[in-house]
Order: C-alpha cells, then sequence, then structure tokens
C-alpha cells in the first residue's frame, strides 16, 4: 500500500532530499527520521533508507525506534549476526518493546527456526498494540512449518481483531482447503458474514467453497451476493460464469464472462471460457474467435492452444489443427502435451516419423503416461525400426513393470526379430499376468502368433 503523505512529511523528505543533493548535513528530530524511513522503505528505495537510517542514529544516537530500523535493514540484508548484536542492546534498554521480539523473530523465521520464532511472537503479544498484526505473523510461521491447524487457529485471531484483513482471511480458507474441510469453510464464512454481510470477499470465498461441494445453487447465489455487494467484482463475474457452465446455462456464462471484458483488461480465463460456451451451443465462429484472443493475450497458456487443436480435430480439419499445435510448440517447446498432440494428429495423417518425433519429445519432456509408451512403440512398428520400439518399451516397463500391454509387445517385438528366448520368456509372463491380452500379439504380430510353437506355448 503506498505511504500517505502528509504536507508536513512531504516537506520532510523534500528538505531531506534537497540536503543530500546539496552534500549540507540539515537537523531533523528523531520523528521527521522515522516518517522519511517508513516512506523509502515503503517505496523500495533502500539506498535513501539506510542514508536515512544513518544520518538518523548519527543525530539521535539513543533513538530506539531508529535503531529497529537499523536491525530490520541488516534483516533485510540477510545481515542476521548484526542484526541480533543490534537488537540484543536494545533489549537491554527496552525489554519491553514488542518489536525487538518481532524482528528477533524474522530472524528465527528467515534462518528457518521456526518454533523460536513462533515462541518470540507469542511473548510479542503480551506486549503489542497491535496484537492482529502478531497474530498474522504467528499463523505464517505455522504455515511455514506445514501446521495449517494451528496457522488457521492464529489467522482468526487476527480477523476476530481486525475484520477488514482480507489477507488473513484468505490464508483461513488456504487452510481450510489445504485440509479438505470444505464444509467448515462455509460454516466459519458463514458466521463472519453474519457479522460483515455486505463483504464482498468472504461472499465470493463461500461461493467458491459450495462449488466445491458440488452445491452450485448455493454457489451460484454467493456470487451473486458478491456482486451486489460489489458490482465491479470482476472474480465474482468469473466465478459465477463457472457455476452457470455447470448448470448448463452457457448464454448467461456468457453474460457473466463478457460483463469482466468490461470492468477490466480482458483475461485470457474469460476468453476460453468464452470460447467453451460458444463451442457449447454451436456457435462455432465466435468459440474459435474467442480461442484465438486467448492465446494473443497469453500465448503461454496451454488450454488455449489446445481448444484451437481441439476445435479443428473435432471437425476432422486436421491439417489446421497441425499447423495451431506447430505455433504451441513454436511458443512452448518444453511442454509435453504440445508434443503428445503433435503426435496424435501426425498419426491421424499418416505421418509416421513426424508422430515418432513428437512421442520422443514428449518422453523427453517427462510425460511418462503409459500411453504414451504404447503409442510409440506402434508407431515405431509401423515404421519398421525394431530396435527402438525394443528399447521403448523396456523403458516403459521401468516404470510400469506389470503392465500386461507393454509385455505382449515385448514379447512381439523380440519373436518378430528373431530372439526367442527373450520373446518366449516375455510372452510367458505376458500369459500369466493376463491371457485374454494375447489378442494384442494377434493383432500386431500376426506372423508371430500364427508360429505353431508360438500357439503351442499360448495354449499350453
Amino acid at each position: 500500500m503506498p505511504f500517505d503523505l502528509n504536507d508536513d512529511e512531504d516537506l520532510s523528505i523534500k528538505k531531506f532530499e534537497l540536503m543530500l543533493k546539496s552534500n549540507e548535513v540539515g537537523f531533523f528530530d528523531s520523528e521527521e527520521f522515522e516518517q522519511i524511513i517508513e516512506y523509502y522503505l515503503d517505496e523500495g528505495k533502500m539506498v535513501l533508507a539506510r542514508k536515512a537510517i544513518g544520518l538518523g542514529i548519527s543525530q539521535h544516537p539513543a533513538a530506539v525506534t531508529l535503531k529497529l530500523f537499523k536491525a530490520e535493514m541488516y534483516i533485510f540484508d540477510n545481515e542476521f549476526p548484526q542484526a541480533e548484536h543490534v537488537l540484543n542492546e536494545l533489549f537491554e534498554i527496552e525489554p519491553q518493546n514488542a518489536e525487538i521480539y518481532i524482528q528477533k523473530a524474522n530472524i528465527y523465521s528467515k534462518t528457518e527456526r521456526h518454533d523460536k520464532a513462533i515462541k518470540l511472537l507469542k511473548m510479542a503479544l503480551d506486549l503489542t498494540l497491535d496484537q492482529a498484526d502478531v497474530y498474522n505473523l504467528i499463523g505464517m510461521e505455522f504455515l511455514f512449518i506445514e501446521d495449517y491447524s494451528n496457522a488457521k487457529v492464529n489467522f482468526m485471531k487476527c480477523l476476530e481483531l481486525d475484520d477488514t484483513d482480507y489477507s488473513a482471511l484468505y490464508n483461513i480458507i488456504y487452510c481450510f482447503d489445504f485440509l479438505e474441510e470444505h464444509q467448515q469453510a462455509v460454516d466459519f464464512l458463514n458466521l463472519f458474514l453474519n457479522k460483515n454481510p455486505y463483504s464482498e470477499v468472504a461472499w465470493h470465498q463461500v461461493g467458491k467453497q459450495y462449488f466445491d461441494l458440488k452445491m452450485y445453487e448455493k454457489s451460484l447465489a454467493a456470487f451473486e451476493f458478491a456482486i451486489i455487494s460489489d458490482d465491479h467484482f470482476v472474480g465474482a463475474y468469473l466465478e459465477k460464469g463457472k457455476v452457470l457452465e455447470k448448470l448448463g446455462r452457457y448464454q448467461e456464462a456468457i453474460e457473466n464472462y463478457q460483463i469482466t471484458l468490461t470492468l477490466d483488461d480482458p483475461t485470457s480465463f474469460a476468453y476460453l471460457r468464452l470460447g467453451k460456451c460458444f463451442e457449447k451451443i454451436g456457435l462455432e465462429d465466435d468459440a474459435i474467435t474467442y480461442f484465438k484472443q486467448c492465446v494473443k493475450e497469453d500465448p503461454l497458456l496451454d488450454k488455449g492452444w489446445l481448444s484451437i487443436v481441439n476445435f479443428y480435430t473435432n471437425k476432422l480439419d486436421y491439417q489446421k489443427a497441425l499447423s495451431y499445435i506447430i505455433k504451441a510448440t513454436e511458443t512452448d517447446a518444453d511442454n509435453a502435451l504440445y508434443w503428445t498432440k503433435y503426435a496424435t494428429i501426425n498419426a491421424r495423417l499418416n505421418f509416421l516419423e513426424e508422430c515418432d518425433y513428437g512421442y520422443r519429445r514428449a518422453l523427453e519432456l517427462g510425460n511418462y503416461e503409459l500411453s504414451t509408451w504404447i503409442d510409440r512403440c506402434d508407431v515405431l512398428l509401423k515404421i519398421g525400426d525394431l530396435d527402438t520400439a525394443i528399447s521403448n518399451v523396456e523403458s516403459g516397463l521401468e516404470f510400469y513393470p506389470q503392465d500386461v500391454e507393454l509385455l505382449y509387445r515385448l514379447a512381439g517385438l523380440y519373436l518378430k526379430k528373431g530372439a526367442h528366448i527373450k520373446g518366449k520368456f516375455y510372452l510367458q509372463n505376458a500369459l500369466k499376468s493376463n491371457a485374454e491380452y494375447v489378442m494384442i500379439l494377434e493383432e500386431l504380430f500376426p506372423l508371430v502368433f500364427n508360429d505353431p510353437e508360438i500357439q503351442q506355448l499360448i495354449k499350453a
């Protein structure tokens, strides 16, 4: 939040900066220095903040608040021993100063000693006038150690003291979500709304909880209340649109998504959902227009590119689908989803070499789904590259060692290649696992399947 300056504070800033430019040392009282330092810290002007701290302490060497700023700057720079030295000196002077405990806890937090940080912050609670802020800090420490139950309790205490602290509210819901306590989250939010009936943020959050619980009518009502509380709340219109889609009310969903385009800068999510809704009601020209707007707005959103590709694939226009999946890979060459889609489209067009390349890239990028290994094997078999097909299936078996579809393929590949001992070994394992899947051998390797010796093995 920007630091709001009154006339006296603005005058102090100008006076300080003029002093720096002229290299003449002027006098400021300690409160003026505090205001100047807070302003520069809030603005992220660390160099000027450091100068103000240094000059302030030189003029007011006994000022505790200025020394606390010095400790805070040391912590910001990860110079923890220096910060601790300053804080220890201040503790001797003002052992009841809550900020000393808070800054010491900050050091513990940054050095991953969160239990010690929590202990100090609890001590600060008895000394501070701003308990809400300290409860919030304690909640964050519990989040760091993934103790979501205790984190939730402390954020709730923060919110009890300051019901406008929406960051605490969001953190409470985050804890509920992580603990999968959706109904408890609803109960909590409803209690909060009894006291704050026009809190658009709370209505928005309760709507999301009802959505997760698949209580779509209640979710819809909550988002409508959020919009009544703030008719410029873009997030509520987006979430309302999602609910309306679930209810099959696509035209109303479209209307809500379109409202968001008028309230704020368009989002790729809104364009994507508009495309999906128009596709559902059969307005294909509008659908593809919004899908293209989606990837224009956010070229890295894979759902946008895949929606375009699937649109043309569903129309059996594989050439256009291929052209767009190529554009997608050019935009983000490290997206495995693009390469599996690239492979399947090339398979439709019978471009087998390109198809294999797509599957290979997907595997290189970590797409280790069973279907990828199987589909690549079948493509390599059509190409006639038995050695690569064998290597591919063996790699797949490292991830799926008992998969019968891979075992039958590997058996067939070895037998087709003439490696009968290995082939029979894998065939026997496959038959023991599931004899019904022997149809894979019959379909992909008919000559092998019809071999009398193999038939005897199958019937044994």
